[in-house]
Parts: structure tokens; C-alpha cells; sequence
């Protein structure tokens, strides 16, 4: 059975830890930005479908532009959270809920979509190539795939910057698990050679903080959050530091 993680009796946390902090506005500014511009301009409003996507904070974006989207969660605390937070927003008609795992969606009860979004939630899935797999077949050909994943090769990175090199020897596995830290961060080498058997063409590419959980002893100063926001964006596809971020953004086109 594949395994995947719930975020019940977590949404407060993960909101204050990941939401409220300077590294999850670093998160939603990369993705905000690289959705404006990779993704192409339609003369119809688009299905969207956020898979595992929590409250929702890019969806509601989208939605706020006049997209219909489908959001399914696992979690029954952070669909709950969405729906106020959408009514709050006045996109509650934008809006259908599925409270259950990814995998049970099907084309013949859903159709399919123009556009995916599955962001932070590959990291939490045990088969991530069938979860992938399921999520192309809900695609339209010539459709758009967005999806956000934890780097192991920026974990790593960041292991021997801060010399963990117990955690490295046993190969980024950890004694105990921590609530909020993913069971399967994935290499990008390997997320590639899946959209690839899959037809995906990668269109764009972007790191999600490229530097910021690298510093430390900083000379002056310390940046402003829109400062170091605008050093990310600046950086976040540049070569080499695209591949050290903490997570990496694909914006992948499916093939008519």
C-alpha cells in the first residue's frame, strides 16, 4: 500500500513554520512568479487541479484571476482552513474540495485539467513515480504541469555546510522522525527520468531557496525579508545555485 503523510493535528504548525516565515514567502514568490510567466495566456478560464494542496495559497491566486480549481488534501484540518480562508476571499464559486489522497482521483469522475499543481507533496508520498503517473493521466494533452519537490541534493548540500556528516554517513536518514521534515526528498536526476518516460517536456526550471538556509555569520545588516525575497528571485535560475535550493519548481508541458 502506498504511504502517504496527513497533516492533521499539524495545520497550525506547518502554517506558523512554513507560511509565516521568510522561507515560505520565498516559496510563493518564486512560485507566483514563475506561474506568471511560464504559464501560457488563455482566452478561457482554466480547470485547475491542486493536488495536496493544504490551504491552497497559490490556487487562490490563480483562482482570484477567474480559473476554476479542483483542490484535494488528505488532510481534513487544511481543507477546512482553505474553505475560510477562500470564503474570506469571496472565490468560494471557484471553488470544488476533495478531502481524500491523491491516488483515489480519477478521469472518470474528474475529467481532466489544464493545468496541475502538486507542490510539496511528492517529498510525502512513498510511490512517487506512480503518483506522477497518476497525475498525467489527469492532465490534457497539451496541458501543464507545476510541480514543487524537496531537493536531496540540496539537503545534502546543506548537511555538510553544517557539518551533520553523521546524518550524510547514514545516507540523510534520520534516527527519529521529525514531524515536518519529508520521508522522501527526491533527486532531481530521478524526478527528470520520470516526466521524461511519462512524454513531459520540461519548459522551466527554478530553485526555491537557492541561499537563504545557507547563511549564517552575516557581515552588516541582516537583510530585510523583501531583500532577501528579491536576491532569490535574482538568483533562483541561475546556474549553479538553481540545483542547491531546498526545493526545485518543474514546469512541465504534456504533449498533444
Amino acid at each position: 500500500m502506498t504511504r502517504n503523510t496527513s497533516f492533521d493535528g499539524k495545520s497550525r504548525t506547518f502554517s506558523r513554520n512554513i507560511y509565516g516565515t521568510t522561507k515560505g514567502q520565498i516559496r510563493l514568490r518564486v512560485l507566483t512568479r514563475d506561474l506568471a510567466e511560464w504559464l501560457p495566456v488563455s482566452s478561457r478560464p482554466l480547470r485547475i487541479l491542486d493536488a495536496g494542496g493544504g490551504f491552497g495559497p497559490v490556487s487562490q491566486r490563480l483562482a482570484a484571476e477567474g480559473h476554476h480549481v479542483v483542490l484535494c488534501d488528505l488532510s481534513a484540518e487544511m481543507l477546512n482552513e482553505a474553505r475560510e480562508q477562500i470564503a474570506e476571499k469571496g472565490l468560494s464559486a471557484h471553488f470544488d474540495f476533495i478531502h481524500g489522497p491523491i491516488q483515489s482521483l480519477t478521469v472518470a469522475d474528474l475529467g481532466q485539467f489544464d493545468l496541475v499543481l502538486c507542490h510539496a507533496v511528492l517529498e510525502w508520498v512513498e510511490d512517487q513515480a506512480s503518483l506522477l503517473a497518476g497525475l498525467n493521466a489527469l492532465l490534457k494533452p497539451g496541458g501543464h504541469l507545476s510541480l514543487m519537490y524537496y531537493n536531496r541534493d540540496g539537503l545534502l548540500y546543506h548537511s555538510l555546510v553544517k557539518g551533520n556528516f553523521d546524518y550524510v554517513h547514514a545516507n540523510l536518514v534520520r534516527k527519529r522522525r521529525q514531524k515536518l521534515t519529508p520521508g522522501w526528498p527526491c533527486r532531481p536526476v530521478k524526478v527528470d527520468g520520470w516526466l521524461s518516460e511519462l512524454g513531459f517536456v520540461i519548459t522551466g526550471r527554478s530553485g526555491v531557496r537557492v541561499f537563504h538556509d545557507y547563511m549564517s555569520n552575516v557581515h552588516g545588516p541582516f537583510p530585510t525579508e523583501e531583500e532577501m525575497i528579491e536576491m532569490e528571485l535574482a538568483h533562483s535560475r541561475t546556474e549553479p545555485f538553481m540545483h542547491l535550493g531546498r526545493y526545485m519548481h518543474i514546469f512541465a508541458h504534456k504533449a498533444l
